[in-house]
């Protein structure tokens, strides 16, 4: 497993980073929502303010693990209480991922949460994805390694997925990163969110359509960030894809802490490519 604050941290100064991807967060190579906090946190170490408002981001190439990527972040505007924050990634010359955030300090303004996180029962009442598959007699952990850095509890799970019947294209559950599972750092808490927001189209999308001959992997990813719990380790993450059309793949996606705060939403397009069933 890995660790969100060491596999996402950058080094440099002066708009210009770098940093090593983890294989530990692998899943059709760098899971796309690693790879965009590793830019959150390139833009949180160029930014005076303390915590991310929104990031917009354009998924431009598949990173490799041998390799560093360079981040140069420029800022494009700085307010008074907010800054507007440019980041390129490339690696060996190649782009993988440009992001636009914009960062605030601290604020006072109108409040409310009018959200609704789902009925689900409190995440130790459940069991580990392990225990799910052991119960059923299998003997090989998830079939990707970037799940090994989460403690994961599936609200509805499916003991035979490769006969599952079609339901709703949603998909979601409880998940508690480790080792480490809060960080007092907005910026880190905030990367969070990003890389569930990001995840769960996919597996979404897996739930209505059973037998597919394509993979699609995002294209973008664009987050808006509410609000921080970051003493609160478990986290629900909770996505839909209400739109498929033409090879693209519309995606919603939500995160609320234990007691249903709303900390983030999420929205996404996926692209359709062949690719072996899931």
């Amino acid at each position: 497993m890995g660790d969100l604050s060491t596999d996402t941290a950058v080094t440099g100064g002066d708009g210009h980073y770098t940093a090593r991807m983890a294989r530990d967060w692998e899943i059709w190579g760098p899971n796309g929502g690693y790879v965009a906090s590793i830019a959150l946190r390139a833009a949180g170490a160029h930014s005076r303010f303390d915590r991310p408002a929104t990031l917009v981001g354009h998924f431009l190439g598949v990173a490799d693990f041998d390799h560093d990527v360079d981040l140069e972040v420029t800022t494009l505007r700085e307010a008074k209480r907010a800054e507007s924050i440019r980041v390129s990634m490339t690696q060996r010359g190649q782009p993988i991922f440009d992001a636009m955030v914009w960062a605030i300090g601290d604020l006072n303004g109108l409040e409310h949460d009018t959200s609704e996180m789902p009925e689900v029962p409190e995440p130790e009442s459940l069991p580990t994805v392990r225990e799910r598959l052991a119960a059923a007699g299998a003997t090989d952990g998830p079939m990707f390694k970037f799940w090994d850095n989460f403690d994961e509890r599936p609200v509805h799970w499916v003991d035979d997925w490769e006969n599952r019947p079609p339901t709703a294209p949603e998909a979601g559950g409880w998940y508690r990163y480790v080792p480490r599972s809060t960080f007092d750092d907005a910026w880190l808490d905030a990367c969070r969110s990003v890389i569930l927001l990001d995840t769960f189209g996919w597996p979404a999308v897996c739930r209505l359509h059973v037998r597919s001959e394509y993979i699609a992997p995002s294209i973008d990813l664009s987050v808006a960030f509410h609000r921080g719990e970051p003493t609160e380790p478990w986290l629900y993450a909770w996505a839909h894809a209400p739109s498929a059309s033409g090879g693209l793949i519309a995606c919603e996606s939500r995160v609320w802490a234990r007691g249903g705060t709303l900390l983030a939403v999420g929205a996404s397009q996926l692209l359709c490519r062949p690719g072996r069933p899931f």
